[in-house]
């Protein structure tokens, strides 16, 4: 948390290089085209109003046990953390879901009374500054990487609400990396995701964090060393940057 900026992010440091060293497009498993007619920034914006107006905050859940909340629509909204603890999920997906993954991020919302609120542009400039200093970002599907995190950042182009429900609610900005994933085949999968910004004590502050899900689409699948046979979580752990 920097300059009252709340950071719910969520990723992990698990690789030796900090970015994917070819600098690849993302797999053909991610995508940034519109879907259902709404693209990704908007598509972003939901997650924050999602994200920050369940009963139980999702960004907190321990073990998966909140993943089917407030869930609607074509799109599935995966949780990170607020950055305190290294959460190993389990989640079942419908099939025929997209996934929104929030690889790091924050959001910056106007405080005070109506008349001495920020204003839009200027909850844009200060939402960009620790996504202007990332560190490391990589993600793996199924034990592979989806490419360079990097080319995956959504800048809010339009504050937004958050809470659309609340004439008087507050505007926010967001800002960072997102993965949309396209929808995956019936199975289990595994989905690693790790991110931070760069060292506390600089003016933007510092992130790091981590967390794993484990995706049931289509129904409960078993979970068991022959689905990992690389150890992904042995693996991140060794490869975690400090």
């Amino acid at each position: 948390m920097v300059r009252r900026c709340f950071l719910f992010a969520v990723g992990m440091l698990l690789t030796a290089s900090l970015f994917a060293a070819d600098g690849a497009p993302p797999q053909p498993t991610v995508t940034k085209e519109p879907i259902d007619g709404v693209g990704l920034g908007e598509w972003t914006a939901r997650w924050w109003q999602w994200a920050l107006n369940q009963p139980l905050k999702p960004y907190l859940d321990p073990d998966g046990r909140f993943c089917e909340f407030g869930q609607a629509g074509p799109v599935w909204f995966l949780a990170g953390t607020n950055g305190r603890f290294r959460p190993k999920r389990e989640c079942e997906v419908p099939e025929g879901k997209y996934l929104l993954v929030p690889v790091i991020n924050m959001v910056y919302w106007q405080r005070g009374s109506m008349a001495s609120r920020a204003t839009c542009k200027e909850l844009q400039a200060s939402v960009a500054v620790n996504n202007d200093h990332l560190r490391s970002a990589v993600v793996l599907l199924d034990n592979q990487p989806v490419g360079d995190v990097r080319l995956l950042r959504v800048k809010g182009e339009e504050c937004f609400s958050i809470d659309p429900g609340d004439p008087e609610s507050p505007l926010g900005a967001a800002d960072g990396y997102w993965l949309m994933i396209k929808p995956l085949t019936r199975g289990l999968h595994t989905l690693v995701v790790g991110a931070n910004y760069n060292e506390t004590g600089k003016a933007y502050g510092g992130m790091d964090q981590n967390f794993e899900y484990a995706l049931h689409v289509g129904g409960r699948s078993i979970l068991s060393n022959a689905t990992d046979p690389g150890g992904t979580r042995d693996r991140v752990d060794f490869l975690s940057a400090r």
